[in-house]
């Protein structure tokens, strides 16, 4: 009989399809990535959802798009009545855990985003999406010393390190205390989010902006404020890069590992900065998988993946079957505007193929229209 197999789901945020070796944007060091990558199979196409947290993370966990799940604008919480993959993976014997960023609470529209006001509020079980195991921080982009609250602890408390290191190292903590029971968890392990300024292990070495290259498709005038960015996005994918192949690494090599981000990041492209847009540095994301059932390592699909499929991807695992999309296009949209600093100011939806995006306004108009074959710029936002 074959053994069932555990299931980890790495997520970040914020980390566009194109930043990691493999990716085209030379300027990103992700050795852990790019060896990962070697060992499984790369999703070259896959997209987000919806190119923003909430949105995206609802539809991952329920493997049903924002708003019929229940998040409709940023501020929503996921209902309690959600039945999510956490639901699913425990009827078929697993046990399941999550670990790090939730932001699918009910939050306080008013408190700053930056900060202890969301680091620190405490996720009702009631609220934690039916993992049975549950550690970690509502939201407040604490990318050092975060706050983690939850089966262990009632109340939050402060652990000393960078994000990403304390939740790969809680959840190896807790895999080693496993037996025969499999497993599933999810470490939702969030960097390279902003504030870019905020502190990194010290062996990570900070990347200096002039030494970056400006890619194309983004304008002289940006470049700038772009620049400033970037460095700091590339250091924090650096030291998360380092966090993520610790943790691989504390898996065990049979365990199924996935590694994906539930959105991009414009940076300048096309002028524009962070996320909510259509264009491929805000949709299209890395997702990359080792030791699915039946695949070859070092393989590579051109195929329409969304995060919307990684659930039935992990119940086809649980299986012992290998996954196959039967999608021709991946829908993606923007469900409703997030009146933040810089984000996208419309309502849109659309639908991407490898070569083909297409994008409509609220009512139904055309608004863009792409050949991502013809077109470098949306192509690959860095060569």
């Amino acid at each position: 009989m074959e053994e069932v197999p555990n299931i980890l789901w790495v997520v970040t945020t914020q980390w566009r399809a194109s930043a990691w070796g493999g990716g085209g944007d030379k300027q990103a060091c992700t050795p852990n990535l790019d060896q990962l990558a070697t060992e499984g199979l790369v999703y070259r196409q896959a997209t987000t959802p919806h190119p923003f947290g909430p949105f995206a993370r609802a539809a991952m966990l329920t493997g049903v798009p924002s708003p019929e799940n229940g998040v409709c604008d940023y501020f929503d919480p996921l209902p309690t009545r959600s039945e999510t993959i956490a639901h699913r993976m425990t009827t078929r014997g697993y046990d399941t855990a999550w670990f790090g960023k939730w932001h699918l609470a009910k939050r306080d529209p008013q408190a700053p985003l930056v900060g202890e006001a969301h680091a620190r509020m405490v996720v009702a079980e009631a609220a934690r999406g039916g993992f049975e195991y549950w550690e970690g921080f509502e939201s407040g982009f604490l990318l050092h010393d975060p706050w983690l609250h939850g089966t262990r602890y009632p109340e939050p408390m402060r652990v000393k390190g960078y994000q990403s290191d304390v939740l790969a190292d809680t959840a190896i903590d807790w895999v080693q205390t496993r037996e025969q029971v499999p497993w599933f968890a999810v470490v939702s392990i969030e960097a390279p989010h902003p504030p870019y300024g905020a502190a990194v292990p010290e062996e990570i070495e900070r990347v200096n902006s002039a030494n970056l290259r400006r890619p194309d498709n983004v304008p002289v005038e940006v470049w700038p404020r772009a620049a400033a960015e970037l460095a700091g996005y590339y250091t924090h994918i650096a030291a998360t890069d380092r966090a993520i192949g610790r943790l691989v690494r504390g898996m065990g090599k049979t365990t199924v590992v996935v590694v994906t981000s539930v959105h991009g990041d414009m940076h300048g492209a096309h002028g524009l900065f962070r996320k909510g847009w259509p264009y491929e540095e805000s949709v299209r994301v890395p997702l990359m998988v080792r030791g699915a059932p039946h695949e070859e390592a070092g393989s590579i699909s051109d195929g329409p993946v969304s995060l919307l499929d990684m659930g039935a991807m992990t119940l086809a695992w649980s299986e012992g079957r290998k996954w196959e999309s039967e999608r021709e296009w991946a829908p993606i949209s923007m469900p409703s505007v997030v009146k933040l600093p810089d984000q996208c100011d419309r309502v849109w939806s659309g639908r991407r193929s490898m070569k083909h995006k297409e994008i409509r306004r609220a009512d139904g108009s055309p608004w863009l229209e792409f050949d991502l074959q013809a077109d470098p710029g949306e192509q690959r936002s860095l060569v």
